[in-house]
């Protein structure tokens, strides 16, 4: 049956997952566009990409399911082809072959050239850092690196991505600066793994060096650093951090768990003691660094008293901002070996639990807010307000600042400097200070 649509060979990549992904997608793009394709993000189109994710259960069913919508409207006639690309294909190629045979054809993570091939587009290795962005304009995820080497027992990142492999810092800066070029003002650098970068290539942690090349680079303001692991943590970083003001006194960090007992099955090689020492000397050298973290809650074994420290801790550390998930029973995973022992219910009350209590301490903070003046960056209108960050914040995951559209004209992309005037838990609500 012939497709409905009117945009004939148009490439419609659909993006599902994280950050990677959207970095990804956005390469694929950048290299459809460079061999004279029609190519759109999430909009109408006769060909089809679905760049999936497969990390968790959650992730993997709406990847299922956003690949089964497409077939049907290939079926009614709305799409000629469906190709399949990104961690779920590279983790399940030959289920997905079984089970949804009609899709065109199925690619890994690093299967980009065959991809291109299919769609009748060529590689072209010299494009270096040739995207096209899908974030608003003013800020653009940077990858330093793929893979993970880390033997965390509970994720299937490297089963998916494979081993560490850092990008050169000349390629890196180059992309910046073609970034800063378009009109991109914030990099947000992120990897599987930020504090591993350089090992590779360099023989050490170099994730401070490369810091010193992008401070350079004239057009962006803000650096923004995600993921970093805390084991072999470089304090370099936190040098160039307190010195540069490019780089945001921000850092993600996802600790997971810190009850010992559960640390040492989750093979993170660090224990409570060693986790909270670090995190004060950040504290110590970086005052006012905000530091964001994610925990895992229900993984196999965790007893109520394992909780419950980490129920504590949560309330004696006062991150600033803090993300938590139920624990994922994932195959092929060293934890796979474990009995997925706590319930559901359990586990999402205790997910419960402990985002209350970041609620709380979210709000405290925030009030403490009130009456003190911010660089924000708007990054979209919505309703009747302009909604920005500080540098406090990344876009989706943290608090975001309003500003009353409806008294003050302010221009998306750009920065200003607003008074916080009113402040909820997650959110701050401010004016222009004149």
């Amino acid at each position: 049956m012939r497709t409905k649509t009117l945009k004939k060979n148009r490439i419609n990549v659909v993006t599902l997952g994280c950050s990677k992904n959207v970095y990804d997608s956005e390469v694929l793009m950048g290299q459809l566009k460079a061999s004279g394709k029609d190519v759109v993000h999430e909009q109408e189109g006769n060909v089809v990409v679905i760049n999936t994710c497969g990390f968790i259960n959650n992730a993997k069913e709406e990847s299922v399911n956003t690949i089964l919508h497409f077939m049907q409207k290939k079926e009614d006639g709305d799409v000629d082809k469906v190709f399949v690309t990104g961690c779920l294909s590279e983790r399940y190629k030959p289920d997905l072959e079984k089970e949804i045979p009609n899709v065109d054809q199925y690619f890994g993570t690093t299967e980009l050239p065959g991809l291109l091939k299919a769609l009748g587009a060529d590689y072209k290795h010299e494009l270096i850092g040739e995207r096209l962005t899908t974030t608003p304009k003013n800020y653009a995820y940077l990858k330093i690196a793929e893979g993970c080497d880390r033997p965390c027992s509970f994720c299937a990142i490297p089963l998916m991505r494979g081993k560490h492999k850092s990008t050169p810092i000349e390629e890196i800066v180059i992309e910046a600066e073609k970034l800063a070029a378009n009109g991109v003002k914030e990099l947000i650098l992120i990897a599987q793994d930020l504090t591993y970068y350089g090992l590779d290539l360099y023989k050490k942690r170099n994730l401070a060096e490369l810091l010193e090349h992008l401070v350079k680079v004239d057009g962006i303001d803000w650096i923004r650093l995600h993921y970093a692991f805390p084991t072999g943590f470089p304090m370099g970083v936190l040098d160039i951090m307190k010195r540069e003001p490019k780089i945001c006194n921000y850092l993600d960090i996802p600790l997971q768990h810190i009850s010992d007992s559960i640390l040492k099955s989750m093979r993170r090689g660090t224990t409570k003691e060693k986790t909270t020492k670090l995190l004060k000397e950040f504290r110590a050298k970086v005052p006012e660094m905000t530091i964001r973290t994610t925990l895992i809650v229900g993984y196999p074994g965790e007893t109520q008293e394992d909780f419950e420290t980490l129920r504590d801790w949560v309330k004696e550390m006062r991150f600033e901002r803090l993300g938590c998930f139920t624990y994922s029973h994932e195959e092929n995973t060293h934890a796979y070996n474990l009995e997925d022992d706590v319930p559901e219910d359990v586990k999402m009350q205790r997910a419960n639990e402990i985002m209350e209590i970041q609620s709380q301490i979210s709000w405290e903070l925030n009030q403490a807010k009130i009456g003190q003046e911010f660089k924000v960056v708007i990054d979209r209108k919505e309703g009747n307000y302009f909604v920005g960050r500080t540098e406090f914040d990344s876009p989706d995951v943290d608090n975001e600042v309003r500003i009353d559209a409806t008294k003050t004209y302010l221009k998306t992309g750009e920065f200003a400097k607003i008074k916080v005037i009113e402040a909820e838990d997650f959110d701050l609500y401010g004016e222009v200070v004149s």
